[in-house]
């Protein structure tokens, strides 16, 4: 435990870590961990989507709709049953989109704040102060839509089984300002933990005082498995149907990380009531959606299970890299004091708990040294962490051996810090 150790002791541990630093340092790295991207490998299993549709008779959809053309708001039906599927709705509650399900959440919160929620309430923008709750660590790309449309955001403690419900069901009793939730349900970006049932049950029983509030339930990471055994997630559209709370609920995933992140499907899942709605706005906003992009991601899964298929593909790619970071982790730093982590079953991320006021000083070395991170600080709302703790480590970009030598660098740069940190309260 460094915590433990003598000043002698902590001095000659530093001088020995930055020898070691110093020889990574010089070796000019250019490594990238700083966001969650399919590596190569990951996007060359998808070449067969480029050339699905061969000739212009492939272009019609099972209706006969030429998908070259105008209409249809809502997507063709074979992609939206693939959704419905994924999604475990029915569907008439889902609108199949372009390829960014973040676009897809925008556009809502946007619509809200112009129009309100249902075309009864009152718009958003007119309430003053809307407030959001922002389970943290989060996902900072959430967190820029509320900071770019001036939405106030209010933290609440991701725990293990999911955000601190008892906070969550004060903050929507007691203030009527407060319009919406963030969540990411399933190996959440970045901490990869899973709702559990309580928890799901507990959302869709909410009574919030604000009859326009809307819980944002991104299922980025919905079918992204590591391992065999996937993690369970109860559905909350269904859950919130028993309290009469349907309204509520607006589900969202994408095949970004699928298919092609910039060349994806989105959709969209909600209330009946709330889809149609929708639609009346987004029919002033497009003549459609792109349907051939729809169409070839049909013909070339063709079925909800061909989906969940090839992500086993994703899965023997990946899952490499995640085994890399924990080996790493639990090597270099397992019984130290200075780092925590949870292992993720899914997703894109593994999170890091370091040293309190240490995270900022552990990104900036590594960058120092030519690996570039996500900022310290991103996975809370304003780019802030109360307590400089929290790094989001993306393993699926760099190559393996790439990897290696940045967890190796990371490691020696945790340990850095937390030993600088020890002798200024010495």
């Amino acid at each position: 435990m460094i915590k433990s150790m003598s000043q002698a002791e902590l001095f000659e541990l530093k001088e020995n870590l930055l020898r070691q630093y110093g020889s990574y340092k010089s070796k000019g790295l250019k490594l990238d961990m700083s966001r969650g991207k399919p590596c190569k490998e990951q996007l060359d299993i998808s070449e067969g989507l480029l050339s699905v549709l061969k000739c212009n008779d492939d272009c019609f959809n099972e209706n006969g709709m030429d998908c070259r053309n105008y209409g249809i708001l809502d997507g063709i039906p074979e992609a939206k049953k693939i959704f419905a599927d994924l999604m475990e709705v029915s569907v008439n509650e889902v609108v199949v989109g372009g390829n960014s399900s973040l676009n897809m959440m925008y556009d809502t919160i946007a619509r809200a704040m112009i129009f309100g929620v249902d075309g009864v309430s009152e718009p958003w923008g007119k309430n003053g102060k809307i407030t959001f709750i922002c389970p943290v660590p989060g996902y900072d790309r959430h967190f820029s839509i509320c900071e770019s449309l001036g939405i106030n955001m209010v933290t609440v403690p991701l725990n293990e089984d999911g955000p601190d419900m008892d906070m969550i069901e004060n903050l929507v009793a007691e203030d009527e300002s407060v319009k919406g939730m963030w969540s990411i349900p399933k190996y959440s970006n970045p901490t990869g933990i899973t709702y559990s049932d309580e928890v799901v049950k507990r959302l869709a029983a909410l009574k919030p005082k604000a009859k326009d509030f809307r819980i944002f339930w991104d299922n980025a990471y919905i079918i992204h498995d590591l391992n065999d055994k996937s993690d369970k997630l109860l559905n909350l559209l269904q859950e919130a149907k028993k309290y009469g709370n349907e309204d509520m609920i607006y589900m969202f995933m994408s095949t970004s990380k699928v298919s092609f992140p910039g060349a994806g499907v989105a959709a969209m899942a909600a209330s009946t009531k709330n889809v149609e709605y929708m639609k009346k706005k987004i029919f002033s906003q497009t003549i459609g959606p792109d349907k051939l992009n729809q169409l070839r991601h049909v013909r070339y899964y063709k079925t909800a299970d061909g989906v969940r298929e090839y992500m086993k593909k994703h899965a023997a790619i990946i899952k490499p890299r995640f085994d890399v970071v924990l080996k790493y982790l639990s090597k270099e730093l397992g019984g130290l004091g200075v780092a925590d982590w949870f292992k993720p079953n899914g997703g894109y991320f593994v999170s890091v708990n370091v040293e309190k006021g240490c995270a900022k000083r552990v990104v900036s070395l590594l960058k120092d040294a030519g690996v570039t991170m996500t900022n310290a600080g991103a996975t809370f709302p304003y780019g802030k962490d109360p307590d400089d703790r929290n790094i989001r480590i993306a393993p699926t970009y760099p190559p393996i051996e790439e990897l290696r030598t940045a967890m190796e660098l990371f490691c020696i740069c945790v340990k850095l810090a937390a030993v600088e940190k020890s002798l200024e309260i010495k």
